[in-house]
């Protein structure tokens, strides 16, 4: 009957994980990274408490930056964030889109001499 209980419980508790429409956007920053040829490679990782985009130069090397999703952070600092290689966060917030905004270039102002 034990068994039966903990069975259960382990089965009421789940994995966080990114939705379809979250994808997306994730994914169109990626496909344009790639296409610049900055980004070679990611993983996917799934836990209890948060979900984790991770973004490769190279497969062999550490993640470049990762994109993560942690709910329990939602009312406090917001449930996204983006992470560089040394841990730094470059942007938290609520919305996703706006969190992805720190990969956009901004144009540069050129002086022609």
């Amino acid at each position: 009957m034990a068994e039966g209980a903990f069975a259960r419980q382990v089965d009421s508790v789940s994995q966080i994980s990114f939705d379809r429409l979250e994808l997306n956007h994730i994914l169109s920053v990626y496909g344009s990274k790639v296409a610049q040829g900055e980004w070679r490679d990611y993983t996917l990782n799934f836990g209890l408490e948060r979900a984790e985009f991770c973004v490769y130069r190279r497969t062999s090397e550490v993640p470049l930056y990762r994109i993560v999703k942690q709910p329990k952070l939602a009312r406090k600092q917001g449930k996204y964030a983006v992470i560089a290689q040394g841990g730094a966060i470059l942007r938290r917030g609520q919305d996703l889109a706006q969190v992805l905004n720190v990969f956009r270039r901004k144009p540069k102002l050129v002086s022609i001499v």
